[in-house]
């Protein structure tokens, strides 16, 4: 007999015609093994029930207050990263004037002011907008795109209500529109 490796999946007729059936020697049980060619049943995973410790951190993550502050709390670490990252690039004017060590000054300065408004804006953004997503959610008993197109034209307009209405119009419009394209394109509601 021929002791036949894995490799028969990828020549199944080779080894059935060595040995002469269908059938051939697993390489490290001994036992054997149908060749792929043969129709085998799927097999069906036993269905597992949550935890206890699991339906709890879901009724946890279902409360719209937490799931909140949490996304305020994500939307504020990005907003301090992109702070971060886009203070770095600011050139002071007076570049030609000033020393080295005042530059670093300037810069870290800068990237401060813009760490700090950054996050602040974009953990109101998270927080505004996770908020109402979520209760719109909750009213609404449906998990599709209308919650985050009606979530985006809150948000946008809840952050530029300070411009007038004109301003809190087109806030809505561009922030659900916005919201629309990347929920296309990340394609949560399937």
């Amino acid at each position: 007999m021929v002791a036949i490796t894995d490799s028969t999946y990828f020549f199944p007729g080779f080894y059935s015609a060595i040995e002469g059936r269908g059938r051939c020697m697993g390489a490290a049980d001994g036992e054997p093994r149908e060749t792929p060619g043969e129709e085998e049943k799927p097999r069906i995973e036993p269905l597992r029930l949550p935890t206890p410790e699991e339906i709890r951190g879901q009724d946890i993550w279902n409360n719209c207050a937490v799931r909140s502050v949490v996304s305020g709390i994500m939307g504020g670490g990005l907003g301090l990263f992109m702070g971060l990252f886009l203070g770095a690039l600011d050139n002071p004017i007076m570049q030609d004037e000033m020393t080295t060590k005042q530059q670093f000054i300037y810069t870290a300065k800068q990237m401060g002011r813009r760490s700090y408004s950054s996050a602040k804006a974009f953990a109101v953004m998270g927080f505004i907008f996770s908020a109402a997503e979520c209760v719109i959610e909750k009213a609404r008993a449906k998990h599709d795109t209308t919650n985050t197109v009606v979530a985006g034209c809150v948000t946008g307009g809840a952050i530029s209500a300070k411009g007038g209405p004109k301003a809190a119009c087109v806030g809505c419009a561009g922030f659900a529109a916005f919201s629309v394209v990347i929920e296309k394109f990340l394609d949560r509601h399937s």
